[in-house]
């Protein structure tokens, strides 16, 4: 199998593929025993890797791998690897496509998945195969968003007995990535708490960083992913901010993972309840953002001052408004949707608002 071969058939995920239910998933649980701590020095003794389709096992993949160099001793004090164990063992260049083609489009997952990352991907790319675009996930990162204050640390071996796993992490590669397996899907039971029942929003709780309104995550849970607007409303009902997206759930929800801005932390403090109108494109979706705003006038929606790169479709304060297209945002009465990177895609809504509503056209007074 050449390298080319590979990388054409294993593409980054779509976001179709990123939406795919938890259940539905195939995940390739893997762990790496190496030579050392850095890829750029030291080199693979042992991969191990248990694979899941639909919950079900799929496979099983485990060999020693010849690193071409000694072992070092407290290599072999901790996994018991010795030069013995891997002098006839097959060097990385014949595991590594076998390896690949087990793993295919899977979900690669891992604890502290990075490490063993960092060596897959230093050998694909050193035997012509480049990066992996596989999407991961990392146990470690799921565990410490889950069950940080239940457990002592985040070692693997922490987990699987907090867990229960029948499979004690041993510092081999098997077994380890047996034991992740196991911890993974005690961690997915829990992540249901939060509405993390998709792909994507495992992801997004991997990389999250919390925050003092993270538990209004539930309020997410029925938000379809489809084109759409939101509207955020405080305990008195009132509408504070108005928002469109491409996918209604996965927008709302990166409210919740890690955005700093002070601003959006004080709009998830009043927010109370959610609401939302799917629209057919996303065009129509900013004609329906543009008209709730102006009919709320929410105090979050207060835009920042835009690049001189920028365009504004604005609608006059006057007795009978008209549109016009803008390059800069100003406190003159007038409604402003935007900003738009290019004019042309301003020059389209404002196409599409005159065929929707009753706006003058002329530039007269």
């Amino acid at each position: 199998m050449q390298g080319t071969d590979y990388k054409q058939h294993h593409k980054q995920q779509s976001l179709d593929e990123l939406s795919t239910p938890l259940w539905e998933v195939t995940y390739c649980v893997l762990d790496l025993e190496t030579t050392g701590g850095s890829a750029t020095t030291c080199e693979i003794t042992e991969i191990g890797a248990v694979k899941y389709r639909g919950g079900e096992p799929a496979g099983t993949f485990q060999t020693l791998v010849n690193p071409g160099c000694e072992i070092p001793p407290t290599i072999t004090i901790l996994t018991g690897i010795t030069h013995a164990m891997i002098v006839d063992a097959p060097r990385i260049d014949e595991a590594l496509p076998t390896f690949l083609e087990f793993i295919g489009d899977a979900v690669i997952v891992g604890h502290n998945v990075r490490f063993d990352m960092s060596f897959l991907n230093a050998a694909a790319q050193r035997l012509g195969y480049g990066k992996l675009a596989n999407t991961t996930v990392d146990t470690a990162a799921l565990a410490r968003r889950l069950v940080r204050q239940d457990v002592r640390n985040l070692k693997l071996s922490t987990l699987a007995a907090h867990f229960r796993s029948p499979i004690t992490p041993n510092h081999r590669a098997l077994a380890d990535a047996q034991a992740t397996a196991h911890v993974m899907f005690r961690l997915l039971e829990q992540s249901g708490s939060l509405g993390t029942t998709h792909l994507d929003d495992l992801l997004l709780l991997c990389s999250a960083k919390g925050g003092a309104n993270y538990a209004k995550i539930e309020l997410t849970e029925d938000l379809p992913r489809l084109p759409g607007v939101y509207l955020f409303r405080n305990r008195d009902g009132e509408v504070i901010y108005v928002g469109k997206a491409k996918n209604l759930r996965s927008r709302v929800r990166q409210y919740f993972h890690g955005d700093t801005r002070r601003t959006i932390a004080s709009m998830l403090r009043d927010l109370e309840s959610i609401e939302y109108r799917v629209c057919p494109t996303e065009l129509e979706a900013e004609i329906t953002e543009l008209r709730l705003i102006g009919a709320h006038r929410p105090r979050y929606n207060r835009r920042g001052r835009p690049s001189k790169s920028t365009y504004w479709v604005k609608l006059t304060p006057e007795k009978f408004p008209r549109l016009s297209i803008a390059r800069k945002l100003k406190e003159d009465g007038g409604l402003y949707l935007g900003p738009y990177k290019q004019r042309k895609r301003a020059q389209l809504i404002v196409a599409a608002l005159w065929d929707a509503t009753p706006v003058r056209r002329c530039t007269g007074p």
